[in-house]
């Protein structure tokens, strides 16, 4: 996953559009605005022929309003929120159970250096303006994302993509990498003759459904693809409304939408009169909560991109003291604290996936933790007081986005926390325009997770994106390398798990501790009794969308 950018309406602007769009909701209607389009993609859309038992309308944070349109080559399906595109095909998709299922490709295969992918397509597709979906789409798909300065979708492994024939298309690499089928598991496929700048507003797809149309700063609406090749959807019509999570609450309060995102803080809000007829599910997640601890001194800068930020601290430097925080963290209490239970201990970045380590999983020992620190020579003077060492205290800032209420009750928990452990913790809340200036040398709050293995490549190798602890170790790079070119995804999982600990060393708790994770916090959907949401594979980080991955599935009673 990419950090944690937003964008958010002004309380006035937000207010406003709110209350044309719960008159148009009570009316049963939704009307054309400005924004929407008349073509093969979005089409002005005030009537439905979907009754009742076959539309849902869905209320969604602010955040998840496509900054750039419905683009699968910018961040449609990808970046901070990962989830299936619905408006286009993919070459191929992920079952519940994370396993590769096809979907546009009826095979593929790797080349005996891994360096070249092709996979062979159906033939029989078409895109929503008429035209046939061929190879030479594929390949401009992902070309368009290989040269893309904005792209989101990780194609960083791909050198190039060749249409071999109508149905075939070549996929040459600049290194081995499985991963690749995760990102190609969301990369929607775009048509060559109808891509453009304003793509992202007049989407032309051959998925299961169609955009037809997006009022923005309001709502989207989808309406299934009659020339879809697969089964039918079920649910013929998906309203996608976006709202503050006070109006969502609102909304469900009047009946206005049949299933709305909370937050653990609000879930426990009565409802009223409403309360009868919706029921609160809880959706398990990898979406994770954690620390990074850089793992160098201060004195260097790190490079993000064009931006060069200070690197290393004083502190978490300290290898004693990152273990401590570890062993020293209630998680359990943490997520009943701050959580009111929606959540379950974090120990990794991907709990709960096939990849994940067992050897990840650290248990609270305060004793321990202060051992930990003592036999390295930090004292205090009483059990009260801050640990230090040298003239310094054990301390540090931790900062956290203003703007997420969980994360800055998470941060004040921690320190809370690290305070009977002996550590000061100094919450300090930003924009992320102010956080990302401290993200190789301070602690941030962050929230990650995909159904991918690439964050814990992107985490912990010594050239990867997210590497914000600045670790670097070849033993760990080795792991993280072979695992990547791994024969098959099965063969990888044991090699991501060695990058984390192989008995000897890694980044676990008990070996270099280069992050603590905190809880993977639960997926709160108000939802109208009545409705019958498809089973879910385990959600990643990004509220919202991915709940929508099988909607087409969805019943109701």
């Amino acid at each position: 996953m990419t950090g944690d950018r937003r964008t958010t309406m002004t309380r006035r602007a937000f207010v406003g559009g709110m209350g044309a769009l719960g008159a148009a909701l009570a009316a049963g209607a939704l009307a054309g605005c400005g924004d929407s389009a008349s073509n093969g993609g979005a089409e002005a859309a005030t009537t439905s022929s979907a009754d009742a038992k076959h539309q849902v309308t869905v209320a969604m944070s602010t955040s998840n309003e496509p900054a750039s349109g419905f683009d699968p080559c910018i961040n449609w399906g990808c970046g901070e929120h990962v989830h299936e595109p619905l408006i286009q095909s993919t070459l191929i998709v992920t079952d519940e159970n994370m396993s590769f299922v096809n979907d546009l490709a009826t095979s593929y295969e790797v080349s005996t250096d891994k360096l070249t992918w092709t996979f062979k397509i159906r033939d029989d597709v078409k895109f929503t303006d008429g035209e046939p979906l061929r190879a030479s789409d594929v390949a401009f798909t992902v070309n368009t994302i290989v040269n893309s300065k904005n792209s989101e979708a990780d194609l960083s492994m791909v050198s190039e993509a060749t249409a071999l024939d109508d149905t075939t298309v070549e996929l040459r690499l600049n290194k081995p990498s499985n991963v690749l089928l995760y990102t190609l598991a969301v990369m929607g496929i775009v048509p060559e003759h109808a891509y453009g700048p304003d793509y992202g507003s007049n989407p032309v797809g051959s998925g299961r459904y169609k955009l037809v149309q997006w009022d923005k700063g309001q709502q989207a609406v989808f309406e299934a693809n009659p020339d879809y090749y697969g089964d039918a959807p079920n649910i013929q019509r998906v309203v996608a409304v976006f709202m503050e999570e006070d109006a969502a609450r609102a909304a469900v309060m009047s009946g206005q939408v049949d299933m709305a995102f909370a937050t653990a803080i609000s879930a426990g809000f009565d409802l009223g009169a409403a309360a009868s007829d919706y029921t609160l599910d809880a959706y398990e997640t990898v979406d994770s909560r954690g620390i990074s601890l850089p793992v160098i001194p201060s004195g260097s800068t790190k490079a993000d991109g064009s931006n060069e930020y200070p690197a290393g601290n004083d502190v978490t430097c300290n290898l004693e003291v990152r273990q401590a925080i570890n062993y020293g963290i209630d998680r359990q209490g943490m997520i009943d604290n701050v959580l009111n239970g929606y959540g379950s201990p974090a120990f990794s970045v991907g709990d709960g996936m096939p990849w994940a380590s067992p050897d990840m999983r650290c248990e609270q020992d305060v004793k321990k933790a202060q051992g930990l620190l003592e036999a390295a020579g930090w004292t205090r003077a009483s059990d009260g007081d801050t640990y230090a060492k040298d003239g310094k205290e054990c301390a540090f800032d931790l900062w956290y986005p203003s703007n997420d209420s969980v994360r800055q009750a998470m941060a004040n928990e921690f320190a809370n926390q690290m305070a009977g452990v002996g550590i000061r913790v100094t919450p300090r809340g930003g924009s992320w325009d102010e956080l990302y200036p401290h993200e190789f040398s301070d602690p941030i709050m962050w929230g990650w997770g995909s159904n991918s293995p690439s964050d814990v490549y992107e985490m912990n190798h010594s050239k990867g994106t997210m590497n914000y602890a600045c670790f670097a170790d070849e033993t760990t790079d080795e792991y993280l390398d072979q695992a990547l070119a791994a024969d098959t995804v099965e063969d990888s999982y044991p090699l991501w798990q060695r990058s984390e600990w192989d008995g000897t060393e890694g980044v676990a708790p008990q070996g270099q501790a280069t992050w603590a994770w905190f809880a993977n916090v639960k997926h709160l959907f108000w939802r109208r009794n009545g409705l019958t949401v498809a089973a879910q594979k385990l959600q990643p980080h990004g509220h919202g969308w991915s709940v929508l991955n099988n909607v087409d599935r969805w019943t109701w009673s």
